[in-house]
């Protein structure tokens, strides 16, 4: 009998039961405009703010209604302007090169090694071109950043950091998102919080932050943050700030503050997930897994390989075959967009030069989400389903 996986793989778990209490507090008070509070109250976005500040290390937070707007206000709060160049990844997802577009500012594509980090020789090349960096660190996957800051830095290049797949991770014991100017995360449902939809931003830079809170929408109300500069740096720059509506919601917020505080066990989680499934994918003839460096402290909640060389129908036989049974693996070489999967030749908005050495990258790069409703049994599972089907095709197409 043919083994086969019939479980979700985009089953969240319940939000924490001290979420929901929370949540139905705010319900019940009515007060869900993050600025709408009573006299003594803090507000729970405030709350939010000055918790995740702390647990990054950063000064300042500021909570907004997405990770694509926490970018798209980082790049603004630095100055990018219409027209204006921004570095960013080739292997990415839309949001990316989406918030660079949403300003009228130009994508400047930079390539994906095998380790699906950015390609630091390829930046190298690059990095005279702009002013800022917008780094992705695509699926959880962090480059070698102390290099990165050198290049940067020696070129006058600012970092802002997409940590949508990386909050709770680390390079060298540095939190990622807090070794550029700005990191900026997501809290959207496939995300390691979940409030639907949400961001984060953090900075030690006093004028960005306030810049950021103005943006964001505070109106003159932004002596209700916690997590920001004092008074004077916004009487500087208070009235040159659009106001940009984007706040988060003390609705959302309640939901969050609960599942950061136990981000480091569900992380704990997710790379045990993790191990197991890597376990049960090495060795595959024809199926190259991706090394993680001792440097980085990683968070599993999705898992990469790559079919380097094979045919886009041999790909998509694998992904047909291994779908059958029950495993739903996603593949960034297809040459339509589907899905979330897009790569740096879909967004049309944007010119790109071709990349022969991202492109063949690109090609074999399979995904898989690895949702903590997983058992380790299921993951065992899921490995014997891909390791037969990938062996059925390689076979054929060898």
């Amino acid at each position: 009998m043919t083994d086969r996986f019939t479980g979700s793989f985009t089953q969240q778990e319940p939000i924490p039961e001290a979420g929901i209490e929370a949540a139905l507090a705010v319900l019940r008070h009515g007060r869900l405009h993050r600025y709408n509070v009573a006299d003594g109250e803090l507000g729970e976005t405030a709350l939010l703010e000055q918790e995740f500040a702390s647990q990054t290390g950063a000064k300042y937070c500021l909570a907004v209604a997405s990770g694509g707007y926490a970018m798209a206000t980082a790049m603004r709060a630095v100055g990018v302007q219409p027209g204006d160049a921004v570095l960013t990844n080739a292997f990415t997802l839309a949001p990316v090169p989406g918030s660079i577009a949403a300003l009228g500012a130009r994508p400047i594509f930079v390539g994906v090694t095998e380790d699906l980090t950015i390609d630091l020789e390829d930046l190298a090349a690059k990095v005279h071109l702009a002013k800022v960096l917008l780094l992705s660190h695509m699926r959880g996957h962090l480059c070698d950043m102390d290099r990165l800051l050198q290049i940067c830095d020696a070129a006058g290049v600012l970092v802002i950091e997409d940590c949508a797949h990386t909050m709770g991770a680390a390079w060298n014991g540095i939190a990622s998102g807090r070794q550029g100017i700005v990191g900026c995360y997501s809290c959207q449902t496939y995300k390691h919080v979940n409030s639907g939809e949400g961001g984060l931003l953090v900075t030690d830079d006093a004028e960005i932050a306030a810049k950021a809170i103005m943006l964001s929408g505070s109106y003159m109300l932004f002596e209700r943050h916690l997590a920001a500069p004092p008074q004077d740096v916004f009487d500087q720059i208070k009235y040159e700030t659009p106001n940009i509506s984007g706040r988060m919601d003390n609705l959302r917020a309640a939901i969050l503050r609960p599942q950061l505080q136990g981000l480091d066990k569900q992380v704990a989680r997710w790379n045990e997930r993790y191990r197991q499934l890597e376990s049960g994918l090495r060795d595959i003839p024809g199926l190259t897994m991706i090394e993680r460096p001792a440097e980085e402290t990683y968070v599993g909640s999705s898992i990469q390989f790559l079919l380097l060389d094979w045919s886009a129908d041999a790909v998509q036989q694998v992904l047909a075959r291994c779908a059958a049974r029950g495993v739903e693996l996603k593949w960034f070489g297809a040459s339509e967009p589907a899905g979330f999967t897009s790569r740096y030749d879909s967004w049309r908005y944007a010119d790109s030069e071709p990349m022969p050495a991202s492109d063949r990258v690109l090609a074999g790069i399979v995904d898989m989400r690895v949702p903590l409703t997983f058992s380790l049994d299921d993951c065992d599972l899921i490995t014997r389903i891909i390791r037969s089907e990938v062996g059925a095709v390689f076979q054929t197409h060898a």
